[in-house]
């Protein structure tokens, strides 16, 4: 786990700290944390990162002011590359997005730009922004995740450290399935305030032993860990103990102060295929 305070990012940031809302918009605000910190604690090779993905979040509160001072509100997505060098602090995100509240806007097109602009300047990436109206955001319905579900499995846990070696694999022969929990659940890098997750996992390979997989991710219960570097460990984890040939991880967040956070990493795509929402959220 990354040394909170031995890194000087982390110290940095707005994260269990006192704040006081911005009165008018400050990208500023903004706090931009580098993915390398976490990496080099799971020893991932930024030059060659073993996979692709997204990290897409969901802005639930965002509001402005039209030019004759009247509010306006939207839905956002976010969608930052796992390339990017750098993900965002998620109350530095909350209080940028804050500071529009007060703030008079052109257009809900000057709104758009500001933000692909200044998430983008922050993560040192292209960030993609949509904005949808209160009535039009309803293209991800809430659905049971795609698979079997394991958190019926009958097992003993007296580990909650994330452990590798946690998992194992059956005799059976190479299969292709999709599994998933609603029981992972970590805690805050800085704060331990608690984070909850529904998890889907896809590979195909020799076949998981399901109770180990159970078993690793309630493990995480007393880990201190942002959402992304959850999944990045995750992904990482089960790449190294059980080497499928092909892995997709996909971690569905509940959200916290209007936001929530949903990571995707693959072997094989860039882009989630998992374009679900579950009732948790």
């Amino acid at each position: 786990m990354t040394d909170y305070n031995n890194a000087p990012e982390l110290k940095a940031s707005v994260l269990g700290k006192t704040t006081e809302y911005a009165s008018a918009y400050d990208a500023s605000l903004l706090h931009p944390i580098a993915r390398k910190l976490n990496r080099d604690q799971i020893a991932v090779d930024e030059q060659a990162l073993p996979f692709k993905g997204e990290d897409t979040w969901t802005g639930y509160e965002l509001s402005w002011l039209n030019n004759k001072g009247k509010p306006q509100v939207a839905v956002a997505t976010f969608v930052f590359p796992c390339q990017s060098s750098h993900i965002i602090e998620s109350k530095s995100f909350k209080l940028y997005l804050n500071s529009f509240n007060q703030t008079r806007f052109e257009s809900i097109d000057d709104v758009h730009k500001h933000l692909t602009d200044d998430l983008s300047h922050a993560a040192s990436c292209d960030v993609k922004v949509t904005l949808f109206g209160p009535d039009e955001y309803n293209c991800i319905p809430f659905t049971q995740l795609p698979g079997e579900c394991i958190d019926d499995l009958d097992v003993d846990i007296d580990t909650y450290s994330p452990e590798e070696g946690i998992l194992t694999h059956t005799d059976n022969a190479q299969v292709s399935e999709t599994l998933y929990s609603h029981l992972l659940k970590s805690n805050c890098l800085i704060t331990s305030q608690p984070d909850w997750a529904s998890i889907v996992i896809r590979y195909e390979g020799q076949q998981i032993c399901r109770a180990s997989l159970l078993k690793y991710l309630i493990s995480f219960r007393d880990h201190n860990e942002f959402h992304e570097q959850c999944v990045e460990r995750i992904y990482c984890d089960i790449q190294r103990a059980l080497k499928p040939s092909k892995l997709e991880v996909y971690a569905r967040y509940t959200r916290r102060g209007g936001l929530d956070i949903n990571p995707y990493r693959s072997s094989e795509q860039n882009t989630t295929g998992f374009n679900v929402r579950v009732n948790r959220q």
